[in-house]
């Protein structure tokens, strides 16, 4: 299956904890750093997903906001530290792509902030996603 998300990791999962209508997944990237995400628990069955089984981690570019400073208070479980590798500038938006612990990533965003956080390449960032934006899909 072809997918048109970008966002795309090997990761192999932690734990899983389980609720009446959602369970929280972790999993670890390549590079030691995990990632959670919050799924239905009967996707979760059905997917046969389980602490050790190999998952791909998905998320859209447009589930990805950058933050240039530290990040503290905020309920965003997913906080991936890496530098900019790219800027590609649009009218309105723009991709940046990120090189984290993890793999490479890359967030969609509005030129605005790309404008306003004076995102370049070799800038540091920490990109962040929410456990609820963030699919697993199995073989």
């Amino acid at each position: 299956m072809s997918l048109s998300i970008h966002n795309q990791f090997p990761a192999t999962v932690v734990s899983v904890t389980s609720g009446k209508a959602m369970t929280t997944v972790k999993a670890r990237l390549a590079g030691d750093q995990e990632v959670t995400a919050a799924v239905a628990t009967d996707t979760v069955a059905e997917l046969g997903i389980a602490a050790g089984s190999p998952v791909t981690v998905l998320v859209k570019a447009t589930q990805v906001a950058l933050a240039t400073g530290d990040v503290r208070g905020v309920s965003v479980r997913n906080r991936l530290a890496g530098t900019v590798t790219s800027v590609t500038l649009g009218a309105a938006m723009a991709n940046v792509g990120v090189a984290a612990e993890g793999g490479t990533l890359t967030a969609a965003v509005t030129k605005e902030a790309v404008d306003e956080l004076g995102i370049t390449a070799g800038t540091p960032v920490v990109a962040l996603v929410k456990s609820t934006e963030v699919a697993l899909a199995t073989a």
